[in-house]
């Protein structure tokens, strides 16, 4: 499984963030998130969970060199991004997330206890089945504007949340058809007996995809809230220093 990492090159052992990359696969935009979160103390990766499929990479610009939404995007483009998303299972991202977390434990530069996890899109989905498959390891974590974090499918992180442990983080678009305000309330609704310290958002005025900040929707203010509300719950959950 390529995995990107990055760390800071001085000090350690850093605490270790998981990035959960979205329905477009690992690119470039995910790295410097993943530098941003290095940068202050964090030994952060970024695998590739498509690697099942070999090398899939998706990345459509407008004139201004932004990132093209999937809702804009013509039905032949927009299939050829879904199609790898639909091959890959939580249950596979469950297992190659006990992979990564044994390979922390085998001579990396990571401090033991808690890690962080940050997931987009389908990987906000992919972050709350971390939380609920390893909540003694996965105590701070966040989905922005995830997907399918409800559903009928038996595997719907939703079913997990009396698993979750540590603080979790959800932030959510006012416009977004894969997270409907409706389900925004159902969610908490579920969460709130857990034994998880919940917060979450819902930005006025964003879509989904507003928390990419290479991307045609992007909504600064919005990523600005999410990433002081991930801070803190790093800085209470997993402090980068000690």
């Amino acid at each position: 499984m390529q995995t990107f990492v990055t760390h800071p090159e001085q000090g350690g052992p850093f605490t270790a963030v998981i990035i959960y990359m979205d329905i477009w696969g690992v690119r470039e935009e995910l790295f410097e998130i993943a530098r941003r979160v290095g940068t202050v103390g964090y030994y952060c990766l970024v695998p590739d969970f498509y690697y099942r499929q070999g090398r899939v990479r998706h990345e459509f610009r407008d004139e201004q060199n932004r990132m093209i939404s999937l809702h804009a995007l013509d039905e032949e483009r927009r299939q050829r991004v879904i199609a790898p998303g639909r091959r890959l299972s939580n249950q596979m991202v469950v297992d190659d997330t006990g992979a990564i977390l044994a390979f922390l434990g085998r001579g990396e530069p990571v401090r033991a206890g808690g890690v962080g996890a940050i997931g987009y899109c389908m990987g906000g989905r992919h972050v709350l089945c971390a939380a609920g498959h390893f909540p003694e390891q996965v105590k701070a974590s966040a989905s922005l504007h995830g997907t399918s974090l409800i559903s009928d499918a038996a595997d719907s992180p939703h079913r997990l949340v009396k698993q979750f442990r540590g603080e979790l983080y959800c932030g959510f678009a006012e416009t977004d058809p894969y997270a409907p305000l409706s389900m925004v309330k159902e969610l908490a609704e579920l969460v709130r007996p857990c034994p998880v310290a919940y917060q979450h958002a819902v930005h006025r005025g964003a879509q989904h995809g507003y928390a990419l900040p290479n991307r045609d929707i992007f909504d600064a203010h919005a990523a600005a809230r999410d990433w002081e509300m991930i801070f803190a719950v790093f800085h209470r959950q997993i402090p980068a220093y000690t």
